[in-house]
């Protein structure tokens, strides 16, 4: 491997005002300095992927990028730790962000950004899961800290068609939680019971209302969504309750009142799982790779290769994307 090297990559380009995504050949010397070269096999499409490509400033500063907050491969080149010849993960960071993402072949990262992969799993596997599922299951993490147990009464999950949803689903029914699964879209309620959710509603459950309380139906809840319907999820929880919240698809903005917090002691729990300690990742991929293993996840993920990027990425805009889908650089 040479930097004169050249490999493929999926790249976002700035023209007249429009972000444009296409395959281009791009050369290793163009990689940022880094520790650790790797050759990736898979990434994962993430909404936060969805936003770089679409020439959101907030994610992406400067164009043309490589975008791709996943990556899953070999190390070809090294300084030291992780060896050359192992096989590792790269989550979050600022990988696909403002540093070339895993939707090239090639990545040049720090060593410190680096897991190795876990006994049993392949790259394909790890990136079924991905930063949706690391998320999932840092809040499923954040939720057993805080004493949930099934015998509390129903967890909800908001968003659960979509890729941390549908894993956090499996997950808590794996340990033996009444799960309810609340998505905006029926037509995935079989695959979400499927999954291990006990009863599927519709996001007319979370539609947002005058009223400061409402009757408490869940003892505790993941929030993949963000905005009105988690100020609705909270007036919803059970004395002593908590909710994990991760995400902003309904929008960054949580107008609510005390009410909950100060009437019954709920809990809102931030779960952040890009700028995280490295053991923390670790921790949680093992679990997934072991006990926490989502079998029917795995299983229905959808595979793509370079050239269906830019309509997956679209749908995710769009609140037409559901489950998991895993980028294959050999499509």
């Amino acid at each position: 491997m040479t930097n004169n090297s050249e490999y493929k990559a999926w790249r976002v380009t700035e023209q007249d005002g429009q972000y444009i995504g296409a395959e281009e050949t791009c050369r290793i010397a163009d990689l940022p300095e880094g520790e650790v070269l790797i050759k990736v096999s898979h990434s994962s499409l993430n909404y936060k992927d969805a936003l770089s490509a679409s020439g959101n400033k907030g994610v992406t500063r400067n164009f043309p990028h490589t975008p791709g907050i996943d990556a899953a491969g070999e190390v070809v080149e090294s300084g030291g730790t992780p060896a050359v010849g192992s096989k590792v993960i790269v989550t979050g960071y600022d990988l696909g962000m403002n540093t070339a993402g895993g939707f090239g072949e090639y990545i040049r990262v720090p060593a410190g950004w680096c897991v190795e992969m876990p006994a049993g799993w392949d790259a394909a596997t790890a990136m079924v899961y991905g930063t949706a599922g690391l998320t999932a299951g840092l809040c499923v993490e954040k939720l057993l800290q805080m004493g949930a147990a099934p015998a509390q009464g129903k967890v909800a999950v908001s968003g659960a068609s979509g890729a941390v949803g549908s894993v956090a689903v499996e997950i808590l029914a794996k340990l033996g939680f009444e799960v309810v699964a609340i998505s905006g879209k029926s037509a995935h309620a079989d695959a979400l019971k499927a999954l291990g959710a006990s009863e599927v509603v519709g996001r007319d459950a979370l539609e947002p209302g005058k009223k400061p309380m409402l009757k408490p139906v869940f003892a505790n809840a993941v929030d993949t969504v963000g905005g009105a319907p988690l100020a609705e999820l909270l007036k919803q929880i059970m004395p002593g309750g908590s909710v994990a919240a991760c995400g902003l698809v309904a929008g960054p903005q949580l107008e609510t009142t005390v009410l909950p917090f100060i009437l019954r002691g709920v809990n809102l729990l931030g779960v952040d799982s890009v700028e995280i300690p490295l053991e923390a990742k670790k921790s949680v991929w093992q679990k997934l790779s072991g006990d926490w293993a989502c079998a029917k996840a795995e299983k229905a993920a959808r595979t793509i290769g370079r050239s269906e990027l830019d309509a997956a990425l679209r749908a995710f805009l769009k609140g037409e994307s559901a489950g998991k889908i895993v980028l294959d650089h050999s499509h």
